[in-house]
């Protein structure tokens, strides 16, 4: 990972801190976090006795009866306490008396929107009135704003005006006029663009849930194609954040428009809206109105932040979400969608909650105060400080945002976590993460590790986080949990490890765990019902997500090869979806502009023709159309310049055909309208196109045997039964398309049963696992009972289970924030399981504990870690790649491919025209030839060309890479079978060699050493 190199200057962990007696070391060490606690509530109690007692009584006894008012109550009471002690400890106290002065500041915005606007200048707008302001009436907002600074004209008009009011109670005839001229003044900006962004002229809007998003229809013809407003197009340019998070105005804002619902038990944002029967409430597009999924404190968040205290209103936050990093802004909307205003529109929870966490970040080690909160908060009564390791271990499958939050809630209650992860993941820098005896350096400033998202590093981290949301969304945020959880000594983090293949699950209760959890996410895409669809040019969006986000290939440095052609035609109509044609819009002109200064590059060095004499006449044709566009593309970009003005792409991709979503209903019944309409909206304006009501029935090839056309049903267009015509042509629409993504869907990762049926029993539709519950028999052994709200599968071995999560659990499964909840719901089970050995956990026996973790890390450091041990070229197109990688070769199969890839923060970098460019490899599928799997070796062949030659110049002897697999399953040749080899090219000794490990493994082999890809038999 790219981040900046530490300072000569750099602050050491043993740096002591503002709390005497402790340094920042003491953070990461459980004993010293317990003492810390023990030092804060002797502080309280001296501070302020009273209510340290009824705070004293909760901590002893958290689930008592208790009124969820009271409970908001002391929450609210508690966290200026912790702030005042937190700022102390890091000594930011200054910063935070700024950020409270700042935030007072304000108050004067909020009372004039209310007070003046609302109740004085709207009314001047009834009935669709306009009002114009005359030269007076500016004269005089000049002369009672005179003498404030131009540079904040908004607070300067809002402090006139609230003098204005206060004066008018004393000196009403002399103030009449004033208030008149500002009056108008107002009313005649409430709708002028120029001012826009102050928020004393935002109110809320009337909500009309079946026109939440604005669009045109552009073709008469094709009355189902939808566009935005031409007005509300933004010009997108790359990769970098789209959708910046609001000020912090705005935010103080939407916090001001907030009710504190908290304070009467109404905070429905948190607890959802239900019917008097207790069922949830629905809105009009049918979604169940059941509040955060996490049961965040938001009410009482905001009444901490409009005080000014953010790190107090942090604390609340990761009570009940402390992997808030990875919700809020562009992520979760439950919340919003339950928000007490449900006529109009709702507060903006998730921009307060990003908002909280990034005024802390803003501070001072804020990074270091975030991750504190996180292992130590007095809020948290249940946990208030992580525990030392208990010396049971878990095995969490999966790093997504169910696993990530499995993780951190096992590693405070003293599990020893092993997280793996079939997606490859970056390393850390050794010294931020804590690699030596001292411990994590710590971080003083968030730019420390913040990247632009096109410059960033795709860490792998956070599964669907990382490679299926789009860059409307601060992918930072993952870098900081990445890190927050890296530096947990209880955790163990491995990429390209595939659980069931790298990792039997025999191999887990073998490597010494006590409990696997299962949070791989979302498995197989659906196959769509359509003619052809499996010909060049169709892929699976999520298949175009990862490559374009996980090999790097949106850098304009970057060398991995990721093609599409355009016109394109994205089908479904969910989230992914709707990411998918954004991302393909953004990433066509970069494309292109790419292939163009390769291009020239090389004719520059090899000479054109020969260049040329490299392709076939179809790669030319595709060449050809890529270096028209590219050259279109840096012309535009040419005139922007001169213009000093952003590129407008959109007129050039739209002119090329264009990105289109095609969905079978129309907009309002897709999941993404329905469950997030506002990523709709920000999709249309980036320029694609929203086709309703389409079915795709067939792919149409070119006689090339590529995408060409596809063609829809037209849904609800059949003639009626009688009807003179028959079934007419306009039932069906034709699209030119050469690239088609399918997004429809998905089914929960149950492959492992799939590989090795027997292991896991199914649900009555063979889709999710079947949940289980664990309970006593009168002896008081452990057993499984089948129950709808288990989170056990019916697997069980020696006492041993397995418990699933997120999207492979039916109960959470649909989004982000779901799959958290469902660690922070589950994993009180799994400590269950433990309780006993818990209570007898000996304190003298913790130096033996810690020891035996150290062993087992460094046993599956040595398993789960693959190095190159040596590249060699057996012929001019074949390549042979040896890896040390134990894990891998233990299961080695004959037939089985692996994935190889190597890190872009290790990759060795090389000087070209666009910088400093790394070799990244995406990653590329080679079969295995031989292994030897007492030295823990493995031999992989590329026979492509092109794969054979970047083989060659990415990797080095030495370098870490990542080998997971295998990709195919241990059935796939069975022992005892006739198996015929076939060389396509290998030469007779590698050739050989595989055909001997198939021998060896009980089959018998045919082969034929000089057949060639290609011929016939």
């Amino acid at each position: 990972m790219s981040l900046r190199p530490a300072a000569s200057s750099a602050t050491p962990a043993s740096t002591p801190l503002g709390v005497p007696g402790y340094t920042f070391a003491d953070l990461h060490q459980p004993e010293r976090l317990a003492s810390l606690y023990e030092r804060f509530c002797e502080e309280v109690q001296a501070a302020d006795g009273a209510f340290w007692s009824d705070w004293d009584a909760y901590r002893q006894a958290p689930d008592a009866p208790r009124t969820p008012v009271a409970l908001s109550n002391l929450l609210v009471g508690m966290a200026p306490h912790v702030s005042r002690f937190v700022a102390r400890l890091f000594q930011v106290g200054a910063e935070a008396d700024r950020l409270r002065a700042a935030t007072s500041a304000q108050d004067d915005l909020f009372r004039f929107k209310i007070d003046f606007v609302r109740r004085r200048a709207l009314p001047l707008l009834k009935a669709g009135a306009t009002v114009a302001a005359t030269p007076a009436d500016q004269a005089v907002v000049d002369r009672l704003t005179s003498s404030a600074s131009a540079e904040d004209l908004e607070l300067a008009v809002a402090r006139a005006g609230c003098l204005l009011l206060d004066r008018e109670k004393t000196e009403k005839d002399t103030v009449a006029a004033d208030i008149e001229a500002l009056r108008r003044w107002c009313a005649a900006r409430l709708h002028d663009a120029a001012y826009r962004h102050w928020v004393v002229f935002r109110f809320p809007e009337t909500l009309d849930y079946w026109h939440l998003v604005e669009v045109q229809h552009p073709e008469p013809s094709v009355p189902e194609a939808m566009l935005g407003p031409d007005s509300h197009l933004r010009r997108r340019d790359g990769f970098k954040l789209t959708d910046a998070r609001m000020q912090p105005r705005e935010v103080l804002s939407e916090i001001h428009y907030c009710v504190l619902c908290h304070e009467r038990d109404k905070d429905s944002c948190s607890k959802g809206l239900h019917e008097k029967d207790g069922t949830p409430t629905a809105n009009p597009l049918g979604i169940e109105l059941n509040g955060c999924p996490l049961d965040e404190k938001i009410s009482e968040m905001h009444t901490i932040r409009k005080a000014g205290d953010a790190i107090g209103a942090l604390a609340i936050v990761v009570v009940d979400n402390p992997m808030c990093p990875g919700t809020g802004h562009r992520i979760c909307n439950d919340c919003m969608k339950s928000c007490i205003y449900q006529k109009q529109e709702p507060v903006n929870i998730p921009q307060i909650e990003t908002g909280v966490l990034t005024d802390v970040l803003k501070m001072p080690w804020g990074v270091e105060i975030y991750g504190l909160l996180t292992r130590w908060n007095p809020l948290n009564v249940r946990r208030p400080y992580a525990l030392p390791y208990n010396g049971k271990n878990v095995l969490v499958v999966g790093l997504g945002p169910a696993g990530y939050t499995l993780a951190h809630y096992l590693v405070n209650e003293g599990f020893g976590v092993v997280g793996v992860d079939g997606l490859k993941i970056e390393p850390l820098p050794a010294d931020i993460v804590g690699a030596g005896a001292d411990g994590p350096r710590p971080i003083r400033e968030w730019s420390e590790i913040y990247r632009d998202l096109d410059d960033r590093v795709l860490e792998g981290f956070g599964g669907v986080s990382e490679y299926g949301i789009t860059v409307r969304w601060d992918k930072n945020f993952l870098t900081l949990l990445h890190l927050t959880l890296a530096r947990r000594k209880g955790l163990r983090i491995y990429g390209g490890v595939r659980f069931g293949g790298t990792m039997p699950i025999e191999d887990a209760w073998a490597y010494g765990f006590d409990h696997v959890a299962v949070a791989t996410g979302a498995g197989r895409p659906t196959i769509i019902d359509m003619k052809n669809n499996l010909i060049r040019g169709i892929r699976k969006a999520s298949d175009f997500l990862m490559a374009l986000q996980l090999t790097g290939a949106f850098k304009r440095g970057a060398l991995p090869n990721l093609q599409a052609r355009l016109p394109a035609v994205v089908i479904g109509g969910g989230l992914t979806a709707i990411d998918t044609a954004t991302e393909l819009m953004a990433y066509y002109p970069l494309q292109v502009e790419k292939t163009a200064a390769q291009y020239e590059t090389l004719a520059a060095e090899l000479g054109e023709p020969r260049l040329r004499a490299l392709y076939d006449a179809e790669e030319l044709e595709v060449l050809d159309e890529y270096l028209v566009h590219g050259r279109a593309v840096r012309a535009e970009r040419a005139r922007a310049e001169a213009a000093a003005e952003s590129p407008n792409f959109v007129p050039l991709v739209r002119g090329w055909g264009g990105v289109t979503l095609a969905y079978r209903k129309r907009m309002v019944d897709s999941p993404a309208y329905r469950l997030n309409h506002e990523e709709v909206s920000k999709a249309l304006e980036e320029g694609i196109t929203f086709t309703e009501n389409v079915n795709p029935i067939e792919a149409v090839p070119d006689d090339r045997g590529a995408l060409r056309a596809v063609i829809f049903k037209r849904e609800g267009r059949e003639r009626q039964v009688g009807q003179v015509g028959g079934d007419g042509g306009d039932t069906l629409l034709t699209l030119p398309a050469r690239t088609m993504l399918v997004a429809a869907g998905t089914s929960p990762n149950i492959m492992y049963e799939k590989e090795c049926a027997g292991t896991f029993q199914l649900d009555g539709k063979k889709k999710f696992f079947q949940p289980h519950v664990v309970g006593r028999d009168a002896a008081g052994a452990l057993h499984l009972t089948p129950d709808a709200n288990g989170f056990f599968t019916s697997y069980e071995f020696e006492g041993k289970f397995v418990t699933y999560y997120g999207d492979n659990h039916p109960r959470y499964a649909g989004n982000v924030v779901k799959a958290m909840a469902s660690a922070k719901d589950g994993f009180p089970h799994v400590v269950k399981l433990f309780a006993a050995d818990m209570a007898s956990l000996d304190a003298g026996g913790q130096q033996a504990r810690d020891a035996a973790w150290a062993r087992l890390c460094q046993r599956l450091d040595t398993e789960f870690t693959a190095t190159v041990e040596d590249v060699v070229r057996l012929t001019p197109t074949i390549v042979e790649v040896i890896v040390k990688a134990p894990a891998a070769a233990r299961h080695f199969y004959p037939g089985q491919f692996y994935r190889l890839q190597n890190y872009e923060s290790v990759a060795e970098r090389v000087d070209t025209a666009a910088g400093r460019v790394p070799l990244l490899m995406e990653g590329i599928a080679l079969t295995g030839a031989w292994v030897d799997k007492e030295r823990g070796l493995l031999s992989l062949i590329a026979l492509e060309l092109g794969v054979s030659s970047r083989l060659v110049a990415y990797l080095k002897k030495g370098e870490p890479v990542v080998v997971m697999g295998p990709t195919g399953t241990p059935t796939e040749i069975p022992k005892g079978q006739n198996v015929l080899l076939l060389g396509g090219g290998l030469g007779n000794a590698v050739l050989f060699s595989i055909a001997k490990a198939m021998r060896d493994a009980g089959n018998r082999v045919i082969y034929f050493a000089g057949y060639k890809k290609g011929e016939d038999l």
